[in-house]
């Protein structure tokens, strides 16, 4: 599995939004996996995580709400009313937002494991000291 590092990442500028959005309502432990060339459904995924079903349902909708605004439709939304996991499709790009307890259940990083990787640092977690 490939680790790419934040400062040499070019993400779209779409996928990047997402990630910031995710992050005003304060989704954790998100990840961007690359599928150009392992995929032929969507060059992106973002995985990102809530804490209740009621975060993952404002994280979702907040998404959908702000690119909708910006002019960037999802093609299909699945799950939104349930919250344990949520797909927003946005053809180049696919979004799931999870519960934890449904994102160990999947596993779609492993799934997925040869493809690139980039890892949003957590804001909530301090960062790893330097020497």
């Amino acid at each position: 599995m490939q680790q790419a590092a934040a400062g040499r990442v070019r993400l779209p500028t779409e996928v990047r939004r997402v990630v910031d959005l995710a992050l005003e309502r304060r989704a954790h432990d998100i990840t961007v996996l690359d599928l150009h060339g392992i995929s032929s459904a969507t060059d992106y995924f973002v995985i990102a995580s809530g804490t209740s079903d009621v975060q993952v349902r404002a994280i979702a909708e907040h998404v959908l709400e702000e690119l909708r605004d910006e002019g960037v439709r999802a093609d299909h939304v699945e799950g939104l009313s349930g919250g344990r996991w949520v797909l927003l499709d946005f053809i180049d790009f696919v979004v799931h937002v999870f519960h934890p307890h449904a994102r160990t259940f999947y596993q779609l990083e492993s799934l997925w494991g040869d493809a690139p990787r980039w890892d949003e640092p957590d804001p909530e977690r301090p960062a790893p000291a330097t020497r």
